[in-house]
């Protein structure tokens, strides 16, 4: 899912990984804004540019990719797609308490590439709309458990992505005037099996009084 003049800041210490990726957003239409080989110039570069999307290494020279994507996600620039080797697993928790929306697990290819960009931007808009949706942080917290349930509802049943499923709920949301919380509730109530009928009581057999009272 390209879009038109979707802006990406690529920032990566080893410059062979930076050409390789950067070959790869332009070859889907994407378009590199900057680049950056530490975390310090990161930051800087989303500040400056506000670009669509950063991509991001988790171990970088100046400040480490988990604390430029922490300053990222505080002042709600852009989505963050952190990149991690396999060996470095135990960081992705980290990073996405940073704020980080997404992982690409080194070597990558393109195929890899555009998903965890979708579910980055998706994630993004989905709390961004929360954030404007529902007042408090624990509001916001039970609403993302709810569309979580109803996305994953979604990708199951319709086979969708998780990127498609979010914006179907999005757009039902906005077309019939209802919170995005609503629309979740609906879905999951739709999925819930039909309450099992209760079975008649067994009629009693005629007993020796009403056949008497027959003859």
């Amino acid at each position: 899912m390209s879009q038109t003049a979707f802006h990406v800041v690529i920032a990566e210490d080893e410059a062979l990984i930076r050409l390789d990726l950067k070959e790869m957003l332009e070859e889907e239409g994407y378009v590199v804004a900057g680049e950056a080989g530490d975390g310090e110039t990161a930051v800087k570069l989303a500040e400056q540019l506000r670009p669509d999307l950063v991509i991001m290494d988790v171990k970088m020279p100046v400040l480490d990719g988990i604390s430029a994507a922490e300053r990222i996600a505080a002042q709600h620039l852009a989505p963050v797609v952190i990149l991690t080797a396999f060996s470095q697993r135990d960081l992705v928790q980290r990073a996405s308490e940073a704020g980080a929306m997404a992982f690409l697990i080194k070597p990558f290819t393109k195929a890899d590439l555009v998903p965890a960009i979708e579910i980055a931007v998706s994630r993004f808009q989905e709390i961004s709309a929360l954030e404007t949706e529902v007042g408090s942080l624990r509001e916001r917290l039970e609403v993302r458990k709810l569309l979580d349930r109803a996305k994953g509802l979604l990708q199951a049943e319709r086979k969708m992505t998780e990127a498609e499923a979010f914006r179907w709920i999005q757009k039902t949301s906005m077309d019939r005037r209802m919170t995005m919380r609503a629309v979740a509730e609906e879905v999951l109530a739709a999925s819930l099996p039909a309450a099992p009928t209760a079975p008649a009581a067994p009629t009693a057999p005629p007993g020796p009084e009403s056949e008497s009272a027959g003859s």
